[in-house]
């Protein structure tokens, strides 16, 4: 089968900024169909663009995936049915990546299952720093092409055109590779925390190194997720503490559960910036052009 050198891109409702960029990026026709719901919550779904023998891209952030994945997974569906060469889900967060294993008797190993769903109607798949846990790479659980791109690069370009004198740092052991990666990358120096997790909102760090190597420095907070933020808001707490700078607190996506956001700007942060991963107000970094050459090379 030949595939068009064109390809078309579909958003998924509330996807629209990064499929944009990503389109505009990609010189991608815009996909046209109809979505919406029956009054008893169905999903009506019909593609009017022609997408046959296609190179056919869905952007679809997976934060909050439950109430998102019926659709995608009829869209998926849908455009096979009607003759797409291959169907790529561009996905810049990818959900339910935490429960890699079965801890106690009984419980689903929902990665594996969410893996396999997504596998069903997607030929390959694009996602930006998931969180792997304990898997060393996506393909573990993914059966079709995929990349996992890293964001530290566009993080490092930020960090070096808007921070004086920044030190890295890092909340805990395992993000050491990570923002160690960006402080190279910026020519920064880096310290990684000690943190002691005793549940989801109850977190202790130690933030003696920063202080005597690095009073003078900016502080620049970086992790992947910031979800509850209990981790950079005890961070932000002890800086302040130190004298330190008000600090700069990073993340690639902004899942920002509840009140996190305003929980971690009252806390002293001097601010919040996110990738465009997931839409938020402190999005300024665009990740949407780390997936361009893996999808052209499915053309």
């Amino acid at each position: 089968m030949t595939i068009s050198n064109k390809p078309v891109l579909f958003g998924m409702p509330g996807n629209d900024e990064f499929a944009g960029l990503l389109a505009s990026r990609l010189g991608a026709d815009p996909g046209e169909m109809d979505m919406r719901q029956f009054p008893d919550g169905e999903t009506y779904l019909r593609v009017r663009s022609d997408v046959e023998d296609r190179l056919v891209v869905v952007v679809s952030t997976l934060v909050q995936p439950d109430q998102k994945l019926v659709p995608l997974y009829f869209l998926g569906n849908n455009l096979k049915s009607l003759g797409a060469a291959h169907v790529c889900l561009a996905a810049p967060y990818l959900a339910y990546m935490r429960q890699d294993k079965a801890f106690r008797s009984g419980e689903a190993v929902t990665s594996e299952y969410f893996a396999g769903l997504i596998c069903s109607f997607a030929d390959s798949i694009a996602t930006i720093d998931t969180h792997l846990h304990r898997r060393e790479s996506l393909s573990e659980i993914y059966s079709i092409p995929n990349i996992n791109a890293a964001a530290a690069g566009e993080i490092s370009d930020w960090v070096v055109k808007n921070v004086r004198d920044p030190v890295l740092v890092g909340p805990d052991s395992e993000s050491e590779q990570w923002v160690s990666e960006v402080a190279q990358m910026a020519g920064a120096p880096f310290v990684v925390l000690e943190k002691t997790r005793r549940g989801d909102r109850d977190v202790s760090v130690s933030a003696v190194e920063i202080d005597v190597l690095h009073r003078d420095r900016t502080p620049v907070l970086v992790d992947d997720i910031i979800s509850t933020a209990r981790t950079m808001i005890e961070t932000v707490r002890r800086l302040g503490e130190l004298d330190m700078a008000a600090p700069i607190c990073m993340g690639v996506h902004a899942v920002f559960a509840g009140d996190a956001y305003e929980e971690l700007m009252e806390a002293g942060a001097a601010r919040v910036v996110t990738c465009n991963t997931i839409p938020h107000s402190s999005n300024e970094i665009d990740v949407s052009g780390l997936f361009v050459e893996f999808i052209t090379g499915h053309i």
